[in-house]
């Protein structure tokens, strides 16, 4: 992935995607207008790859902006990479086609250029959403080494995953996976690449700050940047699809502020050298699950 010469990184099954995505996951304390907002100053600013989900219950507020700064001109449809993801609850098969039809009609868009699930069981189903043109391209999200092994390996699969969105930040840089990916011709998509938001309901309490640490502000002292703005640059620059959010303008605009710096070879050891395999996110209602992703060690 040369970032001098392209933003974006093409897929196994021939498609685009930029290498640089807004999320619009908000906490509930965030008004649904709000992320509408955000989608159009994140698009002023130069992103086109937004990651979604009906389950996030803002896709309706997302859509409406993305459908008027095309009305305006700003951006035509078919630069915009859009990314909804299926959560768990519809992951049986009959429920696939109708939950991404829901998204769809909420968007007011014909298709989503990558639809993702996080069960292996509803592969086939999503196929079939590819086939009928609601989606370009599908991935995966969460899934360990084995898990991919699984599905590619699995009797008369049609299409393989163009990706595999997972928690991936300075302390968990999931570099066995990331090679793993590679050697498949498989994207891997990093979310909570700056750490995350303390969020009780899903962050233990005590976890760390990625961004106070004092490696990251060494470095971003160093190149005059933001910690926030080298941990995503350290992504780019190891080949990895970086997804970032933020509902304030100013850093809207400063995380997509990472094409014009490079890291050097001593700045990305030394943030390699700064994974202890934590993860933020434990998913602790799926422990126990027969497709529990953390289980394995990558």
């Amino acid at each position: 992935m040369d970032l001098n010469l392209s933003r974006s990184v093409k897929l196994n099954d021939g498609h685009v995607m930029p290498v640089l995505g807004f999320g619009t996951l908000a906490s509930d304390d965030v008004p649904k207008s709000k992320c509408g907002e955000a989608t159009k100053v994140a698009i002023d600013v130069g992103f086109r790859h937004f990651d979604a989900a009906y389950v996030y219950q803002n896709e309706e507020e997302v859509g409406k902006a993305i459908r008027e700064k095309i009305a305006e001109g700003t951006v035509k449809r078919e630069d915009i990479f859009y990314t909804t993801k299926l959560w768990t609850t519809f992951c049986r098969p009959e429920l696939v086609r109708p939950a991404l039809e829901r998204s769809l009609k909420a968007l007011q868009l014909d298709y989503v250029d990558l639809f993702i699930i996080h069960l292996p069981i509803a592969m086939k189903a999503m196929e079939k959403c590819k086939d009928a043109g609601l989606a370009k391209s599908i991935g995966v999200s969460n899934f360990n080494h084995k898990q991919l092994e699984m599905i590619l390996n699995k009797p008369g699969l049609e299409y393989k995953p163009v990706c595999n969105q997972v928690e991936c930040h300075p302390y968990l840089n999931q570099s066995k996976l990331l090679e793993f990916c590679k050697s498949k011709d498989i994207v891997l998509v990093a979310y909570s690449a700056l750490g995350s938001q303390k969020n009780p309901a899903w962050v233990e309490r005590g976890s760390p700050s990625l961004l106070e640490e004092p490696v990251l502000n060494a470095i971003a002292k160093k190149h005059n940047r933001s910690p926030g703005q080298v941990a995503l640059r350290f992504q780019l620059q190891r080949g990895v699809v970086v997804l970032v959010k933020s509902f304030n303008q100013k850093r809207i605009k400063e995380n997509f502020e990472v094409f014009d710096f490079e890291l050097t070879p001593e700045d990305m050891k030394a943030i390699e050298g700064l994974n202890r395999n934590f993860r933020y996110f434990k998913l602790p209602f799926a422990v126990g699950h027969p497709h529990y992703p953390f289980s394995e060690e990558y």
